[in-house]
């Protein structure tokens, strides 16, 4: 979904033009657009087109490099990690599973839950998903989000709960997000629930958080 007002935003960030991406996000918060659509409508759209050009003749790592630095600038600057925090509403663990290394999505979240008054374990990228169990039993995590961009993760995250099971980790939350993971079902996952933009994952927790 695209957005007129941020096509320069989306440009700048696809050409990993920090300086000018941050000048961009200045001018549109002057303007009172809410970070919410700036990220879902500019930085998620940017990541996109990159995502759709990770194909063997058009891959380029130092081009998705540098926009990933321009596009993590912006969310540092829309959710600034030393503002004063919310209340507690829980702990969630996040990662990306073993085998895959991209961590934008997840980078994304952490710091919109953190904002948001969630303290976030993270566990980081190319992490194995007894690393991730483990981490929910010792943190006494209420949820775990797992994302991931590429199809060779549907098979492990289906054996996420079976792994929090072998530990006696009971009505813990498993929500998925990412590329691949997105354009599955809940049910097909064996997750909870499976957001499209970080924001849809803080409605869930949000709503997690309300009812218990």
């Amino acid at each position: 979904m695209s957005d007129p007002s941020l096509n320069l935003l989306v440009e700048y960030l696809v050409e990993g033009d920090r300086k000018r991406s941050l000048t961009e996000v200045k001018k549109l918060l002057d303007a009172h657009a809410d970070r919410e659509k700036i990220i879902t409508h500019g930085v998620e759209v940017a990541m996109k087109r990159l995502e759709n050009k990770c194909t063997i003749e058009q891959f380029n790592l130092l081009e998705i490099m540098v926009a990933g630095r321009a596009a993590m600038e912006v969310i540092t600057f829309l959710y600034p990690q030393d503002r004063p925090p919310h209340p507690m509403k829980g702990t969630v663990v996040i990662g990306t599973p073993e085998g895959d290394v991209h961590d934008l999505g997840k980078n994304i979240l952490k710091m919109v839950l953190t904002a948001e008054g969630y303290r976030v374990v993270d566990c980081g990228k190319d992490c194995p998903l007894d690393k991730l169990a483990d981490a929910v039993k010792r943190e006494g995590a209420f949820a775990i989000c797992i994302s991931g961009l590429i199809t060779p993760m549907i098979p492990l995250v289906r054996k996420m709960k079976d792994k929090l099971a072998e530990r006696g980790v009971k009505d813990v939350m498993v929500i998925a997000g990412g590329a691949a993971l997105k354009q599955a079902t809940a049910e097909s996952l064996n997750v909870d629930f499976v957001c499209d933009t970080a924001f849809d994952a803080l409605g869930y927790l949000g709503m997690i958080t309300r009812s218990g």
